[in-house]
């Protein structure tokens, strides 16, 4: 089963006592938390309340999301150099292989958080330059997560019966995020074919990640219907369905709104299917929100405890938070206004908890501290190992 972070284990202790982590367990999953952290920044951008004091809340939270990307990314260049047999480990491994979609969606966020929201404080166009090079980045990584991720599922993953994940979402949801922000971009390319190109582009990975969606929820239902509630500590992952309904409803709306900046023949279609794709879309979200919630509530009281499984509050309620502002701009309900708020308060709470509780977690240094069982074996082996030798 497919978790987010290692569950709450014991950490491992050092001579002082004290536990002790290392760059080696830090895995894919972690840009979960630069997802989390930006989408606050980006969905508060949409909000239908304005003020100075927010705005600069909102920059603030860009700009940490920005540094958490900067840490993340050298923290995970020094993983695969010097721990690059547990890299590859982790991309045979079915439960961490689809976090590598990850990578892309924190390269998104940010890029996407840095043309909406970090202009007001670098300027245009440096943000139009880091948007570009982020969503560039953020699509090819995603498009070869969306491919090889899979491939791994087929040809080198032993996958059991009944073991579907939500997490099997990450990676073919990452190219629909492509879709979502790159809209954003277009008025700043020449006009003509290049603006055309990239919003008939981002439609093309629109569908190429919901089809893909499509096929691949089914068998989570299934598992659920079929196998029962997910264990305590992966539980959480449940909200990341959100994700791609929340971001496809965020893509349709923004191609719809930067159609008539690309001179698309198709503008009215466009805006149209915003609004016939969108409102089903959020209602089948919200009721997936109150499955979820209730599943949630059953394992808080069962006793699930914090793992990094809680990142999954974010980012996908972020995403259905821009979604509905989105159709509030498109239908002019108030009604949509309300829910964005509403949405939006939701996803500053599930923040606020998985943000102080990993900090917590990493003063304490448990977070990064290798699992409870792998340590007992080392430490079997090494006390084998010393008896053996003392004993000749």
């Amino acid at each position: 089963m497919a978790t987010l972070a290692h569950s709450s284990s014991r950490p491992v202790t050092g001579s002082d006592g004290r536990p002790r982590g290392s760059v080696r367990h830090l895995g894919p999953n972690w840009y979960a938390a630069v997802m989390g952290t930006a989408i606050v920044a980006n969905a508060g951008a949409t909000l239908p309340v304005h003020s100075g004091v927010l705005r600069s809340a909102y920059e603030a939270v860009w700009a940490l999301s920005a540094v958490l990307l900067a840490v993340l990314l050298a923290a995970r260049a020094a993983h695969w150099v010097r721990h690059t047999d547990q890299a590859r480990a982790h991309l045979l491994d079915p439960a961490v292989a689809p976090f590598h979609g990850c990578l892309a969606m924190a390269l998104l966020a940010v890029g996407g958080g840095t043309l909406a929201v970090g202009k007001d404080v670098i300027g245009l166009s440096p943000a139009v330059a880091v948007d570009s090079v982020l969503w560039v980045a953020g699509t090819v990584t995603g498009l070869a997560a969306a491919a090889a991720v899979p491939y791994l599922m087929v040809t080198r993953h032993r996958i059991d019966v009944g073991s579907a994940s939500p997490a099997w979402l990450l990676p073919i949801v990452a190219p629909m995020v492509s879709a979502a922000i790159g809209p954003g971009l277009i008025p700043h390319l020449p006009a003509g074919q290049w603006r055309e190109a990239l919003l008939l582009g981002c439609y093309g990975m629109f569908g190429l990640s919901l089809l893909t969606v499509l096929a691949m929820l089914p068998l989570v239902l299934s598992r659920l219907i079929h196998h029962g509630p997910l264990p305590l500590a992966a539980t959480p992952a449940l909200v990341l369905v959100l994700g791609p309904l929340g971001q496809s409803t965020t893509a349709v709306g923004n191609l719809a709104n930067a159609a008539p900046a690309a001179g698309s023949a198709y503008s009215g279609a466009m805006t149209a299917f915003a609004v016939l794709y969108g409102v089903p879309v959020m209602g089948f979200a919200l009721l997936w929100l109150l499955l979820s919630a209730a599943l949630v509530a059953r394992a808080f009281r069962g006793g699930m405890r914090f793992s990094m499984t809680w990142w999954a509050f974010t980012f996908p309620v972020g995403t259905c938070v821009t979604g509905a502002a989105g159709l509030a701009g498109h239908t002019g309900l108030v009604l949509y206004d309300w829910l964005t708020v509403g949405l939006y308060l939701l996803l500053v709470a599930g923040w606020l908890t998985a943000f102080v509780y990993t900090a917590r977690g990493l003063v304490r240094g448990t977070l990064l501290a290798p699992p409870a069982s792998a340590a007992a074996s080392t430490a079997t082996a090494t006390a084998t190992a010393t008896a053996t030798a003392t004993s000749t």
